[in-house]
């Protein structure tokens, strides 16, 4: 009510204010209209400013690494089968330093998979980053964060959320990292919220895993992000 009475007293003299300015802009030929518009471009509201980070019809804006099978099929499905018995990688082609992405996953057969970040790779080596593991197998952490710089496993999810994730159906994954905190959610269930005491690189690219072993065989759709990073 407040905002609603200053803006009808003053009414009266903000319409004088700005009948001068658009006769000033009308006489150098533009309008108040134009310049309101380029100088306040419309804000982006909340929750609004995710992207679809996989188109669900082609690899546009992703790069395989390695040699094993990267495909898109019907219902947008993105679809990664171990062909050899090396790493293969799925990697974005833009950075990405703080996000929240959400994906759904589905484990069609035996082997892992994971969510790197932060990463870059020599060969199929990653040699920088970290990742959020996908492994359909009980007890095998899914959710649960990796580190590639030697340290190997710095979090589990509690044990007693070890069977959130369901093989063969598809699975709900969010997962955050901002700083060196990361979080991650499966399937509705916070799984870890891990500050870690000695953050490796800070920046760097995406990637979707298929593990060595030749066993991949993983399905992901519905890929988005929300870009945080401020550089």
């Amino acid at each position: 009510m407040g905002q609603a009475f200053a803006f009808r007293s003053s009414f009266g003299r903000t319409a004088v204010r700005i009948a001068g300015v658009t006769a000033l802009l009308l006489s150098t030929g533009v309008t108040a209209t134009t310049q309101m518009q380029t100088a306040a471009p419309k804000p982006v509201r909340p929750g609004m400013d995710w992207i679809q980070l996989f188109n669900e019809k082609d690899l546009t804006g992703w790069t395989p690494i390695g040699a094993e099978s990267w495909t898109v099929e019907g219902d947008g499905i993105l679809h990664g089968k171990g062909l050899t018995k090396a790493y293969g990688y799925l990697e974005t082609d833009k950075d990405y330093k703080d996000f929240q992405l959400s994906l759904r996953f589905k484990c069609v057969g035996d082997g892992n998979s994971g969510v790197f970040f932060h990463t870059s790779f020599d060969g199929v080596d990653a040699k920088t980053g970290m990742q959020f593991e996908i492994d359909c197998t009980m007890m095998h952490h899914t959710a649960g964060v990796y580190a590639e710089d030697g340290r190997g496993w710095v979090v589990w999810p509690s044990p007693e959320n070890e069977g959130v994730v369901r093989k063969g159906e598809w699975n709900d994954y969010l997962v955050e990292v901002i700083g060196n905190r990361y979080r991650s959610r499966l399937n509705g269930v916070p799984m870890v919220d891990f500050t870690d005491p000695k953050p490796g690189a800070p920046d760097g690219k995406l990637a979707l895993q298929l593990h060595a072993g030749g066993a991949g065989n993983m399905q992901f759709k519905d890929i988005w992000i929300r870009d945080l990073s401020k550089r």
